[in-house]
């Protein structure tokens, strides 16, 4: 996290530990707002990368799952980078401010996934570029959410997965009220001032949550190279599209796709117990080896922690899973429903 914005967000009383933003003095006050208020959420766990110049789009379309060359200019769209194996390295939500694209991820992987797309460049006339210093992410979501967007003179993108763009930054309209603000760090310290007389202040964790209701995964470094992207539910969240050429990983994507061998789904779910994304999860019937894995887990309004989990499917309805270990606390699973969409 940017030092000069911690330090503004420190003397909003925020609790800040190893670059991550915890809460704003009431971690369980926080979170029942979420359900009900508008809030206001800074975005710590996130982190993005900035892709231009000329040959930017061929690049991306090459390397990404989805179909980067019909990304509209007002437009947002989830998508992946697989190894040759197809496994998700990280998961984004691309955008694009201007002629350059931002890919959004997971801030523990921005490092390691910047560094790598850089070996991918080669003579492309690309720039790849880590803007932490540069910009900051905020979220805001609630039943006053787009009013407090128009109250503050930002723009309102009308559907999901729209964007607009203003002078210092841009707007992505995720669903329904929740919307994201990408914002240079010049002009966030005022923006975030007027945000939070408006609207909740919330800690990460919350944040976190809403994603999980939304049934939208986030690959961290805990999940790296664990899922194919099906498994995820990604051609769900038109992050996948099976019209374009190669990718990394696109044969073992698209033999998943079309032979119908995803053995293993997204499920939201829910424990007493603490749980984190990596943790294993197993079943009675067969305890010698686990049956799935936690992808992002958040504590939950109504007490207990939530999840999203990805479990293998013979497994599910087969009896209790158990969290951690053979024997481990129960684990309780609801499907994730989502439109399809068809890139």
């Amino acid at each position: 996290m940017n030092s000069i914005w911690q330090d503004i967000l420190g003397s909003s009383g925020a609790h800040i530990e190893n670059g991550l933003l915890n809460d704003f003095g009431d971690a369980a006050t926080e979170l029942a707002a979420a359900a009900t208020t508008t809030i206001v959420a800074p975005m710590a766990h996130l982190g993005v990368i900035r892709v231009s110049g000329p040959e930017a789009t061929t690049f991306l379309h090459h390397q990404l799952t989805s179909d980067v060359k019909h990304l509209a200019s007002d437009a947002a769209q989830y998508s992946a980078w697989c190894s040759a194996k197809g496994r998700m390295l990280a998961s984004f939500l691309i955008f694009r401010v201007g002629p350059d694209y931002q890919l959004q991820l997971s801030a523990d992987l921005l490092p390691a996934i910047h560094k790598r797309l850089q070996m991918f460049v080669l003579r492309s006339k690309v720039s790849i570029v880590d803007p932490s210093g540069d910009c900051v992410l905020i979220g805001i979501a609630g039943p006053q959410a787009e009013a407090v967007l128009q109250t503050v003179l930002l723009p309102v993108p009308a559907s999901p997965l729209n964007t607009a763009v203003f002078a210092a930054g841009a707007v992505i309209r995720l669903d329904g009220h929740r919307f994201e603000i990408l914002v240079h760090c010049d002009t966030a310290p005022t923006l975030w001032q007027e945000l939070r007389t408006q609207a909740r202040p919330v800690g990460t964790a919350v944040w976190q949550w809403l994603d999980i209701q939304a049934g939208v995964p986030l690959i961290s470094e805990r999940t790296r190279e664990e899922f194919v992207p099906q498994m995820a539910n990604f051609e769900q969240l038109g992050a996948i599209s099976f019209h374009k050429g190669c990718y990394p990983g696109q044969e073992i994507v698209a033999r998943t796709q079309y032979l119908g061998k995803v053995k293993r789904h997204l499920y939201r779910a829910h424990s007493t117990t603490p749980m984190a994304a990596g943790d294993a999860i197993f079943s009675p019937s067969s305890p010698q080896h686990h049956c799935g894995m936690i992808a992002n887990a958040a504590p939950a309004p109504s007490g207990g922690y939530d999840a999203l989990a990805i479990v293998q499917e013979n497994f599910v309805g087969a009896g209790n899973l158990e969290l951690g270990a053979p024997g481990g606390p129960r684990l309780d699973l609801q499907p994730v429903h989502r439109a399809i969409t068809t890139p």
